[in-house]
């Protein structure tokens, strides 16, 4: 796990307007707390600190350096601009080598499942304990050759040495379910139109088949008219 050393400032203003200022100034405004410790307001380089959640994760071990003095911090809560997705405020937890400390991790899938099955992710993380300085940045999970009923569950995660998981064994992370076939598609989709009430029309070869005995009358021919009009001026002459 890598450790991510940060300069941090002390604060000694508060307010929209501090924060405004420090956040213009490229700094981050913060709070640092545990241990029993009074909270310390303090702020971090924007640009660092974000630089140490994209390469740690979110459960990146960072070093902050305030008044030439070093301790260690996990990050517990970050506030973002919900446009710019800039970091607006951070809460920060005291650590100490050695001490167990509670996370969330995130699942990772990597691998293909078996033809014709379709994986149903359930759980993006699982919370674990585990050495603060020792925290896996991500677990991994290989669903390779996985078929339909071979699920897996939390407790099957395979864990970092010395982690103990939080979540429960029986939650499940990841399902597998058969792809359906052509005919049973066919068969949901009647019943969901029977039950909606649609008539389903009739397919191409009936509708040729109910045209085939029809009669078309055959057009009079011009010939024929030119003689019967004739004949009916006869008449009337007559």
């Amino acid at each position: 796990m890598a450790d991510f050393r940060l300069e941090a400032e002390t604060r000694t203003e508060f307010g929209k307007g501090s924060a405004r200022r420090t956040r213009r100034a490229g700094r981050v405004p913060a709070v640092l707390y545990g241990h029993g410790q009074d909270v310390v307001h303090l702020s971090l380089p924007a640009r660092e600190f974000a630089a140490a959640l994209r390469n740690g994760g979110a459960n990146a071990l960072l070093t902050i350096v305030l008044d030439g003095k070093e301790q260690l911090a996990l990050t517990k809560a970050v506030q973002r601009d919900p446009i710019r997705r800039t970091h607006e405020h951070i809460d920060l937890l005291l650590v100490r080598r050695g001490e167990k400390t509670t996370v969330e991790v995130p699942i990772v899938i990597v691998g293909e499942v078996a033809p014709d099955t379709i994986p149903n992710h359930q759980l993006s993380t699982v919370q674990i304990e585990a050495d603060a300085t020792r925290l896996p940045d991500s677990i991994e999970v290989d669903v390779t050759g996985r078929g339909a009923g071979q699920n897996i569950t939390a407790g099957d995660l395979v864990l970092p040495p010395g982690a103990t998981l939080i979540t429960e064994p029986e939650s499940l992370v990841i399902g597998f379910l058969g792809a359906p076939s052509a005919e049973a598609l066919e068969a949901e989709l009647a019943e969901a139109e029977a039950e909606a009430g649609i008539e389903r029309e009739e397919s191409d070869e009936a509708a040729e088949g109910a045209g085939q005995g029809d009669v078309v009358p055959e057009p009079q021919d011009q010939g024929s008219g030119e003689s019967m009009d004739s004949a009916e001026n006869s008449a009337k002459n007559d």
